[in-house]
């Protein structure tokens, strides 16, 4: 099994992309890193899908996948089409959903099935797909399993697809490893982020291979699986750099042999 390609999620450096300048800096910088491949979210600016091609492909990057607000695959599904065609990007992904609509209502899933479904078939027209991102509060409780075990259960892998948070699922009491064997078949994309604890005994984050997490078995599970991306992130870097951590985590997984 080939291994997944190393990628930078671009969340991580949202508040220097806010103009076009800043954003072809951002990426400028992320390829001097030595990431050859990002995923689009958070950014600031509202480029043009030509001008965003134009920025990656100056910098020599790739835009493997996004985060998209769930009512632009609603009600904007061809110009979303359109701008990932631009990027060469096969992967699409939203970074939550409305809790009250999906999460608390105990149809929520059932609705989301039934919007998701014309929505993936169409993706799936041009070669693309549609993953779900998770965070912790997918972990609460929802009959036997927790919510997120209910909606992959309920919506088929070719229909959804999974872009496991390892720091969230930990976060959620999970185990990264667990679901990411469980639902091999549908996962694509993965988010690589690190926990560690603080003197106040709160979870934060840091770079990836400087906290606690199972990083051997984590990587060599993603190759198994059939992972294709993995993207580094760290939500909150607490006053340092961003790019500097962007650095030490691609650093960090290089080091573990990838």
């Amino acid at each position: 099994m080939a291994k997944p390609l190393l990628g930078a999620q671009l969340y991580t450096i949202r508040e220097f992309t806010k103009t076009k300048e800043d954003l072809i800096e951002s990426f400028k910088k992320v390829a001097d890193i030595g990431y050859t491949t990002v995923q689009l979210s958070g950014i600031g600016v509202n480029l043009p899908a030509a001008e965003m091609a134009e920025a990656l492909d100056n910098a020599g990057l790739h835009g493997c996948c996004t985060h998209y607000p769930w009512d632009r695959f609603l009600n904007d599904l061809d110009n979303v089409i359109a701008e990932h065609q631009a990027w060469n990007c096969k992967h699409a992904a939203v970074g939550s959903l409305d809790q009250a609509k999906y999460m608390n209502d105990p149809n929520g899933i059932e609705i989301l099935k039934e919007e998701l479904t014309p929505v993936a078939a169409k993706l799936a027209e041009v070669g693309m797909d549609f993953s779900y991102h998770n965070h912790n509060m997918e972990f609460k409780r929802s009959g036997k399993k927790v919510w997120l075990a209910n909606l992959y259960d309920q919506i088929d892998s070719s229909v959804l697809k999974a872009e496991f948070d390892v720091y969230w699922i930990t976060a959620g009491g999970g185990d990264p490893v667990a679901w990411m064997k469980k639902y091999a078949d549908r996962q694509p994309l993965l988010h690589l982020k690190d926990m560690t604890i603080n003197a106040d005994r709160e979870q934060i984050f840091c770079p990836v291979g400087e906290g606690n997490l199972n990083w051997e078995l984590i990587l060599q599970t993603a190759e198994e699986i059939g992972v294709e991306f993995m993207l580094v992130e760290q939500d909150n870097c607490y006053g340092a750099d961003p790019f500097d951590c962007l650095a030490k985590s691609y650093q960090n997984v290089r080091a573990m042999g990838y």
